[in-house]
């Protein structure tokens, strides 16, 4: 009977899952299609931009079920379950970890082959003078660039030793020897985690430039929503007007024939380009004031205030924790040396209580976790789409709704991947004994009283799996071994976290001392050509 219920419970948290990927390639389709072009949309960067999208996702969602499964072998009082056996606990643990190995392959293959060189083929499908041929030999000849990085990331990964010969006269050899020993007994787990959070690295700098910003740039701009759009339209066609009257002042200038100098030329040229563009503006926002769907935006405007509460308070409840995880790293931890690992939960937060108790009720923490995850998204995309994607003080791309360039596209997905990445660490800094052991209890010995004095005899007492319990009693996620197989890594992620929210902080000063966007912010820019206008808006009705 315990078996059948077990493998019940089971299938029916895979029939979540599989829901949850179903979901996730629904949400990725309309994601990646809300924001492409549709005059320069491909085929191929639209398929790869939503299975790039789809595994970082997928990759996230198997979180809770690695802690899931360690939680589900064990009964709320300490003891294994009557089908938990030891080959079969293995099994599922094996079965994860496989998994993990799966998906992380997956995202190496995209971030460091099919990515760049769908990337740049379609760079080198704007040269006029490009055949197929061409296109295919120069963006793998790029690609082999990213593919050798890769395989440095994974040699260095597999022949860093995480343990000093404890002989100080050991030979060469004998040290050879104990790296490749390393190698086989891992499996290739170390080389593979090392890559993995190489990236997350990355994912984490990107996360602190776009999602820190998107965490209070995208409540404040819902709850002080846009500008009227009829107002804006009035001011719009008196800067047409002034504008007019300049050009026609310059003009008259050369009236008799006379050329124009130089410095009135240029002052022309800019004054023409600026009257482009305020005559498109006003065809958008002309457009905008008779769209159904700018009456519907108006109509949901309270709801929009109260979803920028909310999203506000998430944001300062996540900055709390983290900031109380964070100090708690600083205060108990055991230095720089272990990567700021800390044994148990001094300073606990509000999320680390939250997630234990939800766990107890499936699928609460499921849907808690998914929401921290989507509210990431939404709130980087947020960031990426405000700030657009730079290298260093290079603009390389914006980010508009049915506008993006294939290319930029690629860029979206590929940080929004490896932000994805970071959120594991993420959600293991503010909950981390949750993601280390999730509900598991252990059976701790314990001396009995009878009438307040102690005997000799114990008790074995359920108590909850932290650092100081034995190992063979509570078992370790996955997902913890591959964050902290390197120290060092963790000791980046520790300093990440304090930028994180000092970034956050800023962001919501800027954001608090902004104005309103205008209701076409981002729409029309004076780099658009006219066939802009002819792309469809989602304000259009």
């Amino acid at each position: 009977m315990a078996m059948f219920t077990a493998v019940s419970d089971l299938t029916a948290g895979w029939c979540f899952f599989s829901v949850a990927l179903l979901v996730i390639l629904a949400f990725c389709w309309v994601y990646v299609r809300k924001y492409q072009s549709r005059r320069e949309s491909e085929v191929i960067s639209t398929i790869t931009s939503i299975f790039a999208l789809a595994i970082a996702l997928i990759t996230s969602a198997l979180l809770p079920v690695d802690i899931f499964l360690v939680s589900y072998v064990k009964n709320q009082n300490g003891t294994l379950k009557d089908w938990a056996n030891p080959n079969v606990t293995s099994q599922i643990e094996d079965t994860v970890l496989y998994a993990y190995y799966t998906l992380y392959s997956i995202i190496l293959f995209c971030v460091f082959l099919w990515i760049p060189f769908v990337y740049f083929y379609y760079e080198e499908k704007d040269e006029d003078d490009a055949n197929t041929c061409s296109q295919i030999k120069i963006a793998f000849k790029y690609t082999l660039g990213f593919l050798l990085v890769c395989a440095v990331l994974l040699i260095i990964g597999a022949f860093v030793p995480l343990d000093i010969p404890s002989k100080k006269n050991s030979t060469e050899w004998e040290k050879i020897k104990l790296l490749f020993e390393e190698l086989g007994s891992s499996h290739g787990l170390a080389a593979l985690s090392f890559s993995i959070s190489s990236l997350t690295l990355i994912g984490m700098v990107a996360a602190i430039t776009y999602t820190a910003y998107g965490m209070s740039a995208l409540p404040l701009s819902l709850i002080k929503g846009t500008r009227n759009a009829t107002y804006e339209r009035l001011e719009n066609t008196e800067d047409i007007e002034e504008v007019e009257q300049n050009i026609q002042r310059i003009k008259s200038k050369c009236k008799d024939g006379r050329p124009l100098p130089t410095r009135d030329r240029r002052m022309l040229q800019q004054l023409e380009d600026r009257l482009r563009t305020l005559r498109r503006r006003g065809r958008h926002l002309e457009n905008i004031e008779k769209s159904c769907w700018s009456k519907f935006c108006g109509a949901m405007r309270p709801l929009k205030i109260v979803w920028g509460v909310f999203f506000i308070l998430v944001a300062l409840l996540f900055t709390v924790s983290l900031f109380l995880s964070n100090l708690d790293k600083a205060l108990h931890s055991a230095g720089i040396d272990s990567g700021f690992i800390i044994l148990g939960t001094n300073l606990t937060n509000p999320l680390n209580m939250l997630l234990p108790v939800l766990q107890t009720v499936f699928p609460l923490d499921y849907i808690l976790i998914t929401i921290i995850i989507m509210y990431f998204i939404f709130t980087s995309m947020a960031g990426i789409r405000n700030m657009g994607i730079w290298f260093f003080w290079i603009r390389l791309y914006k980010i508009r709704r049915g506008r993006t360039r294939p290319q930029a596209l690629l860029f979206l997905c590929m940080i929004l991947l490896l932000i994805v990445l970071h959120t594991s660490y993420m959600i293991y800094s503010l909950a981390p004994q949750y993601v280390m052991y999730g509900s598991q209890k252990y059976l701790s010995p314990s001396n009995t009283t009878v009438d307040g004095h102690v005997t000799n005899g114990t008790t074995l007492v359920p108590k909850d799996c932290d650092a100081d319990a034995p190992a063979e009693q509570c078992t370790v996620t996955r997902t913890y071994l591959f964050l902290h197989k390197f120290w060092f890594f963790s000791v980046a992620y520790y300093f990440g976290n304090w930028a994180f929210i000092a970034v956050f902080l800023l962001g919501l000063i800027v954001s608090c001392c902004k104005g309103k966007k205008s209701v076409i912010e981002g729409e029309v820019d004076e780099d658009d050509s006219d066939l802009s206008d002819d792309e469809p808006s989602l304000y259009y009705g």
